[in-house]
């Protein structure tokens, strides 16, 4: 089967596609004939060697952590899925391939009205958003979440959801256009450019009382504007550090405020986790893609033998939503 594979740390000169052996999948496992996959920043990290964790057996580096396909085979504890299935699911590692093999309790299988394309854009962003709104955020109805980097994949889906809960969502992006468009397509309440003065302007917009939560992918530069943009009780939840994974601030307004700081990742979770995470995207999320009340916001589709392009479209910070990659769309 062809797959991406890293021949070592850098530019997008290390991503080879190969021919590697199948996968052999265990007796609760599914094998996927993949049709979609999901580039996410997580993957151009680890191709520069600052996100570890896809080292396979044979020592090299497996790509793509997301896909949507049909399933070929099951092992012979598996009852959750069927050959000829339209699933879709998160791995630790080589989903950018033409064959993944999963648990089969960590696939979501597709309702009507979900095709292959949108199923592969929407598991890593809204899964992501979800947990760290709801379980990790606390967020609920009438209540304010700065969204940064609110262009990405992510940030995008937390938006929608955080809409769709009833809150007043303020966003941040370095690009004027991006935040244009988060309004029109995600709903977002309020577009702030991120740089010099940044915490001020949040607080302007919520007329000096700031947010109730703050969902934060930049990290350490970001930090001290964070704790100065929360209310009184406040959350911030890390999900990503692409400014820095290092800071240092003066504790005190945090404490001041009773504020928390939490962080979340969902690759290092252990099995039974992430089939909790597959069976509340199975039976709250989907549906609402499938019924029009969600939306994927897909930037651009690449055929796999075009990954470099791919990563330098993501890297360049291009991107407005999910990039694809096109495995086996047929």
């Amino acid at each position: 089967m062809r797959a991406v594979v890293c021949e070592g740390t850098g530019g997008v000169e290390v991503l080879a596609v190969r021919d590697l052996p199948e996968p052999e999948p265990g007796s609760d496992d599914a094998l996927v004939e993949v049709a979609y996959a999901g580039l996410n920043r997580a993957d151009v990290l680890e191709r520069q060697g600052r996100y570890g964790g896809g080292t396979a057996p044979g020592g090299e580096v497996r790509a793509g952590l997301e896909f949507s396909g049909v399933v070929r085979a099951v092992g012979a504890r598996v009852e959750a899925v069927a050959p000829g299935d339209r699933v879709c699911g998160l791995v630790r590692a080589g989903a950018h391939a033409e064959l993944v093999a999963a648990h089969a309790l960590t696939l979501s299988p597709l309702p009507g009205g979900v095709d292959l394309a949108t199923a592969a854009a929407i598991p890593e962003a809204y899964l992501t958003a979800h947990d760290a709104l709801f379980a990790r955020g606390g967020f609920g109805l009438g209540r304010t979440v700065l969204v940064h980097a609110a262009g990405s994949g992510v940030g995008l889906a937390a938006i929608a959801l955080a809409k769709r809960a009833g809150g007043f969502t303020i966003g941040t992006s370095r690009s004027p256009a991006k935040l244009a468009r988060a309004a029109e397509s995600a709903g977002l309440d309020a577009g702030i450019l991120y740089g010099d003065g940044w915490p001020e302007a949040v607080r302007a917009a919520t007329a000096g009382r700031g947010v109730d939560l703050v969902l934060d992918f930049i990290g350490g530069p970001a930090l001290a504007g964070n704790v100065e943009v929360l209310a009184t009780g406040g959350r911030i939840v890390q999900i990503g550090t692409l400014g820095g994974a290092s800071a240092s601030f003066a504790l005190g307004p945090l404490m001041a405020k009773r504020a928390s700081l939490t962080g979340t990742m969902l690759r290092n979770r252990p099995l039974d986790e992430k089939i909790a995470l597959a069976r509340g995207f199975t039976l709250h999320l989907l549906p609402l893609f499938a019924r029009g009340e969600l939306h994927a916001q897909i930037d651009a589709t690449f055929p796999l033998a075009e990954i470099a392009a791919a990563h330098a479209r993501m890297e360049a910070d291009a991107n407005f939503g999910k990039i694809l990659l096109e495995v086996r769309a047929s």
